[in-house]
Parts: structure tokens; sequence; C-alpha cells
């Protein structure tokens, strides 16, 4: 695998250790500073607000001006948003903080593209490889973010989670400063009588639909519940740490099989990944509801991250045989905003959800939505609509 896809996965390493340390302390300080208890999560729900409205304009702005800006402009906005999320604690203002977590989630939003640079840098038929090993940094992140959180936590006197966010801002600088060594491959130049499909057409693709409902539903699921973990565990009379830790198993869960899942497409195919990064979430559900003991939450939030890494990264090589490279902005643009729609929206429930309905209903709520997935893709396979194993 060549340099440049190593730069890639250590930038996304930097970012998702950004983003494990905004879920290790956005519902916390929202419980702190939010209003009511219905709003816990309302800075989260902003980050993912921030996220979907960077899909579509991040992979335009793209193709406009390059990666390597278009991937530097994202961590300029997300220095930014670190900088006002300071001043925002400093201040105790709830609403300065919820615009802070928009421009992270607007740098979060060009930072999901890095899997599909990785795509475009590897060689012909490496493409699950390559998006495989992008996701496998997050194995740093998994590690770093937690602890960087408990670490930072009461850093700066009289401020808690100040020091969270002065880390998140060099995260972003030294993502910075490694794209400057990253050499993205020449932009195509395409002829103007190249033909390019409607958007429209596009989407009705049974190949595409599979893998956005792929993408769609284990995204969804996993931030719903990754989101209400920590709510869950306080009001269970867990501790911060023990609460960070938890989710450093569930990124672990999340990014460890990167360094295989490439190799388990290839060998069993797509549609096979799929199904079985499904059957993994529901087995998370299963010991959520069997009890809530700190054993409990550290298995469950494990098993959840391996089965959305099988659903996810087997979506995301599937989704790139759904267009042509002329096609390539627009249909990235579209799959990444409805994505990301969906996780604003569990974003948006996940405190209500947790405060009014509770932690065990929340898991049932869950096993229908996965059970969608798992019909969509069986539909779609068996009725010969795609062929996926000759990809």
């Amino acid at each position: 695998m060549n340099l440049g896809i190593i730069s890639l996965s250590l930038c996304q390493a930097l970012l998702t250790t950004g983003t494990i340390l905004l879920v290790s302390v956005m519902a916390l300080i929202g419980q702190k500073m939010a209003p009511s208890n219905e709003w816990t999560t309302l800075p989260v729900a902003f980050q993912f607000i921030g996220l979907m409205c960077a899909t579509i304009p991040a992979s335009l702005i793209m193709n406009k001006i390059g990666r390597k800006r278009g991937f530097s402009l994202g961590n300029v906005i997300g220095i930014s948003g670190a900088l006002f999320c300071i001043q925002a604690l400093h201040n105790e203002s709830f609403w300065l903080f919820c615009f802070g977590a928009f421009l992270l989630g607007i740098a979060i939003g060009f930072g999901t593209l890095y899997r599909f640079a990785a795509v475009e840098m590897c060689d012909k038929g490496q493409q699950a490889r390559a998006i495989s090993i992008v996701m496998a940094g997050g194995v740093l992140a998994a590690v770093a973010g937690p602890n960087l959180a408990i670490f930072s936590k009461d850093i700066v006197n009289d401020a808690p989670f100040v020091g969270a966010f002065w880390g998140l801002f060099g995260l972003y600088v030294i993502a910075l400063m490694v794209l400057t060594t990253v050499k993205f491959p020449p932009q195509v130049v395409h002829h103007p009588d190249t033909k390019i499909r409607p958007i429209g057409q596009i989407i009705r693709q049974p190949i595409f639909l599979v893998a956005v409902a792929a993408a769609m539903i284990s995204y969804t699921v996993m931030n719903l519940l990754m989101t209400a973990t920590p709510l869950a565990m306080h009001g269970h009379g867990f501790s911060f740490s023990q609460s960070a830790l938890v989710i450093e198993l569930h990124a672990l869960g999340m990014f460890i099989p990167g360094f295989f899942t490439g190799h388990l497409i290839t060998r069993f195919g797509t549609v096979r990944m799929m199904l079985v990064g499904a059957m993994v979430i529901l087995a998370c559900i299963a010991v959520n509801l069997n009890g809530q003991s700190q054993l409990h939450f550290s298995i469950a939030l494990f098993t959840l991250g391996v089965g959305w890494n099988f659903m996810f990264v087997s979506a995301t090589n599937l989704v790139t045989n759904a267009y042509s490279e002329a096609e390539k902005p627009k249909a990235q643009a579209a799959n990444e905003f409805l994505i990301f729609s969906m996780v604003t929206l569990s974003a948006l429930g996940s405190g209500w959800l947790e405060a009014s309905l509770g932690w065990q209903v929340m898991n049932l709520l869950s096993i229908p939505v996965i059970l969608l997935a798992i019909v969509v893709i069986f539909y779609f396979h068996t009725k010969e609509l795609i062929v996926l194993e000759s990809r």
C-alpha cells in the first residue's frame, strides 16, 4: 500500500481521535449546560447537523479545488470550531457551544471523504483494502481519544473539559501538517460530451440503494447507542473514566477490524459481510438488554463497533461501483448526505429517548431497524438485481 494511503490513514486517525474525544465529553457537557435534560445531546445534534450540511458541498468543493485544499479547508474549520467551544465553556454559553459543535461537524463532514480519496490513490482491485486501511487508522484514535478526554478534563483550572478542546485544536493542526506531505492524483478533466447520468438515476440503482441502506442503518443505530451510552452509564452510577473506557473499547471495535475487513470482503463477498455486521449489531443489543454492569456495557459497545465496521466498510466498497469517474462528485455527495442526515436525526433523538424512554427501550427500538437492513440486503440480492460477488 502506498505512502499516500498511510498518510490518509493517519489523517483519519487524527480526525477520529477528535470525534471519539467529542463522544466522550459532548453529552456530559450538554447535561451540565443545557436548559433541560431533553436538550442534553443538542450539541451532539448540532455537530451532526454541521456534518450533514457539509456532505454535499464538501464533495463538490473538492471537485473544484482538489482533495488537498478541500481537506485543508475542513481542518481549518475544525480549528475554528474548537476555539469557539473553548470560548463557550469559559463563558458558560450553551448556544455558543452548539455553534462551535456545528463547525466541528462541518470539519468532520469534509473528513468523511478520506476513504474515497484512498480509493482514488490505490491500484485497481485494491479498493476494499484501501478503505479498510484508512479506517484502521482509527485504532490509534480508539486509545488516544478517550484517554485524551480523561487527561485533559481538568487540566484547565475552574473550566472542566476546556483542555479537551485544546487537545482537539492540536489534532486539527497536526492533520494540516500531515496533509502537506500527501501527493494526491491529479484531477481528471472530463470532456464536455462525457455522459453523466442524472443523480436520481444513480440513486435508484439497486446497488446504490443497498449500499446506502447498509451504511445509513448501521451508522444510525451505532450513533444512537454510542451517544446515549455515557448518559446511561452516568444514570447507573458509573464515573466519567469508566464511561470513557467503554467508549475506548467501542472505538477499538470500530477500527481494529479495519486491518482485515478488506480481506474478508474479498474472500466472502460484500453481501455476506454486510449481513454478518447486522447480526453482530443484534448481538450487541442482546447484551445491552441482558444487564447494565460495566462488563455488559463494555462487551456491547465493542460488539457494536465491530458490526458497524463490517457493514460500513462493505457499503463504502459497494457504492464505489455505482458511478463513473465523471459522476463521482455528486454520487459521493448524495451518498454522504443520505447517510448523515439519518445519523443527525439519531443524534437529535438519542438524549430525548434516553431521558424519556430509557436505555432498554432505545435498544428494543433498534432491533426492527437492523432487521429492515437485513431485509433490504436479502431482497435485492436474492432478486439478482445486483451482482456483487463478481466485483
